[in-house]
């Protein structure tokens, strides 16, 4: 599955400045795919790296960004209005393109690590993330749905801001707890390690992490995916038998 944010950490390489022949940027993840069953109820994955010098030191203030994201997918937002009295959904909008999932954590707040451009170009932080495109050509109109989806996914534990997630362990080596929640969707994601350096970006890299089910669950899902009318006629089937059979287990004598 494609994962938009993925080319972002490939696009950093392009914009390094002259601290990139002193520094650079080794990261790995504690395990690159999670499986879930059907008592998973959610786990953390640990983002590990290491600042490498090579040759004449670096001055100057540095930071380092972890963003976990993915999959795409597109959300529809509505807007309730009251009318004569009764309150019914009246706008619509679809953002297309949004990670289903979004974690970013850092030294410190991102708007002490850069400005709002750099931010913006690797979107950093919930509110550079932004959609590949939208129903509505209208960013005025637009906006308020933007802001209403992110808001639904910080209710849900889908989208997090951790401003001092990003630990160090000594002057190189760092690491980050990133949680998985249960309610995390299948599918492939990109985890995004950026190294700042007075606010521009020196050195990036990009690992990819996969969630997925196995076993029993994993079957059901392929199978009410590939044949769904199938997959409804035998869970309705199977709902008549359970209470055909729970009629006579439970049957009061008369």
């Amino acid at each position: 599955m494609k994962v938009r944010g993925a080319c972002f950490a490939g696009l950093a390489f392009c914009m390094l400045g002259p601290h990139a022949l002193a520094e650079d940027l080794v990261s790995g993840i504690s395990q690159d795919q999670i499986q879930i069953t059907s008592n998973y109820a959610g786990s953390d994955i640990v983002v590990f790296g290491a600042v490498e010098q090579s040759g004449s030191s670096s001055t100057g203030t540095r930071d380092v960004v972890v963003v976990v994201r993915g999959p795409d997918t597109d959300f529809v937002v509505r807007r309730k209005a009251r009318v004569a009295g009764i309150w019914l959904n009246r706008d619509k909008i679809t953002l297309y393109g949004m990670p289903a999932y979004y974690y970013v954590a850092s030294t410190r707040p991102l708007a002490k690590i850069a400005g709002n451009a750099a931010l913006a170009q690797f979107q950093l932080g919930l509110a550079h993330l932004m959609p590949e495109r939208e129903s509505t050509r209208s960013v005025r109109k637009g906006e308020p749905f933007r802001r209403a989806a992110i808001r639904t996914r910080v209710r849900q534990q889908l989208y997090a801001e951790a401003p001092d997630g990003v630990e160090f362990l000594s002057y190189s080596l760092f690491r980050v707890h990133v949680p998985v929640p249960a309610s995390v969707p299948r599918g492939q994601y990109a985890v995004q390690v950026y190294l700042f350096r007075d606010g521009s970006v020196v050195s990036a890299q990009t690992t990819p992490l996969f969630v997925d089910q196995i076993g029993l669950e994993r079957r059901l899902f392929h199978y009410a995916h590939a044949r769904p009318l199938e997959y409804g006629l035998a869970t309705v089937l199977m709902a008549m038998l359970l209470g055909w059979g729970s009629s006579f287990v439970f049957k009061r004598p008369a």
